[in-house]
């Protein structure tokens, strides 16, 4: 009897060559770092696993890991305005054809999600989308400006096949605002393996370490960091990250950062070397404007780092103790010497620790999806 094929799945995260690669392309964001990981997840579970990105020089067809690469264009390519049809628009669905799979996979709240949809509408394949954030789930659309961009989302969210959430509360709000059904589940997250036990940690006596991850962009409000550094100047910051894109604000920002003792900019780190400032590190800092369920806070617990942050999805962090929230530069540097007296933190490191390996652990989290994709291709 003949064996069957594999099922075929082809996720699309543009700016995620890097990471799959291992080189620096000049973009990296959670979501570039969770979709190669879930890639090779799957390749290794038995799946024919493609990966559709932007054209860095790779040669079409280039497998790494069981997985294999399909390019568009250069990000680069193409006159403005015109190069919103041509090469990007062709450039995709040239790539969806090529990659040839029964499930297609996208994790980000923009118009490509509409232009896969018309894709996979038209050529009778099934499209996933994972929320990534909270935003992405209201009718008003706020991060969306052009208006081609609202519509082409807009129209990918209400054909999808499934809709995958993060919480509850973007359960919710689909629900409120477009009369969706989604479903919500755990996402992965490799993780790094902890350098110290708890005790331990506490036991180095060490200068205290608060790490701060991300772009340099207004959302991310890294403003918020420099003051909460100049009330705590027996705190030493790490900053890890840089600016996407050049722009006066972040180039300010970083004039001043660079003048504070107690801040080290260490720019962008490669994601397999983040797990050493994880492990130094005594606490996670966000200071976001508004996020989904940041791939940050998983690395962090996942060597039982806790959190001190600005957004508490679905309200975790406190329910499960996993450290402390703060709507202001002043409420959220009180947290963090709360946070960093010895008893409360070895208290909030073991909760954190213990929620990542029950809850998010790769193989854990992945299976769920694997089975979740199984059975949308036996409904074909």
């Amino acid at each position: 009897m003949k064996k069957p094929s594999p099922l075929k799945i082809c996720i699309v995260s543009l700016n995620a060559y890097g990471v799959m690669s291992q080189t620096d392309t000049g973009h990296v964001g959670g979501i570039e770092v969770q979709t190669p990981l879930m890639a090779k997840w799957f390749a290794a579970y038995g799946f024919d696993v493609s990966l559709v990105t932007w054209d860095h020089g790779q040669a079409d067809g280039t497998v790494i890991d069981g997985v294999t690469m399909v390019k568009t264009c250069k990000e680069s390519d193409g006159l403005p305005v015109v190069r919103f049809v041509w090469p990007r628009w062709t450039g995709l669905f040239s790539a969806l054809k090529r990659a040839d799979a029964d499930i297609y996979y996208y994790n980000c709240g923009d118009m490509l999600l509409g232009q896969m949809a018309i894709w996979c509408k038209r050529n009778n394949r099934k499209l996933v989308y994972s929320v990534a954030c909270d935003q992405d789930c209201l009718a008003s659309l706020p991060i969306l400006k052009p208006q081609r961009e609202r519509l082409l989302y807009r129209h990918g969210l209400l054909n999808a096949d499934e809709i995958i959430v993060q919480s509850t509360r973007q359960k919710a709000l689909l629900q409120e605002e477009f009369g969706l059904s989604s479903r919500e589940m755990p996402m992965p997250c490799a993780g790094f393996e902890p350098k110290y036990t708890a005790t331990e940690k506490v036991a180095l006596n060490s200068v205290k370490r608060v790490v701060w991850a991300g772009r340099f962009s207004r959302e991310k409000r890294f403003e918020w960091l420099i003051d909460i550094a100049k009330l705590l100047p027996g705190v030493h910051f790490d900053v890890l990250g840089s600016k996407n894109k050049s722009g006066e604000y972040d180039t300010a920002l970083i004039e001043q950062a660079e003048g504070i003792a107690n801040i080290t900019l260490h720019g962008r780190i490669p994601h397999s070397e983040m797990g050493e400032f994880y492990s130094d590190a005594d606490l996670l800092l966000n200071t976001s404007i508004y996020e989904g369920f940041p791939n940050t806070y998983l690395e962090a617990w996942s060597v039982g780092v806790p959190l001190v942050a600005t957004i508490d999805p679905d309200d975790v962090v406190k329910r499960y103790k996993l450290g402390f929230s703060g709507d202001s530069v002043k409420a959220l540097a009180e947290v963090i010497e709360k946070a960093l007296e010895p008893d409360t933190w070895v208290e909030l490191s073991t909760n954190a620790r213990n929620f990542f390996t029950e809850r998010h652990a790769i193989d854990k989290s992945m299976t769920g999806f694997a089975k979740l994709f199984e059975a949308l291709a036996d409904d074909s």
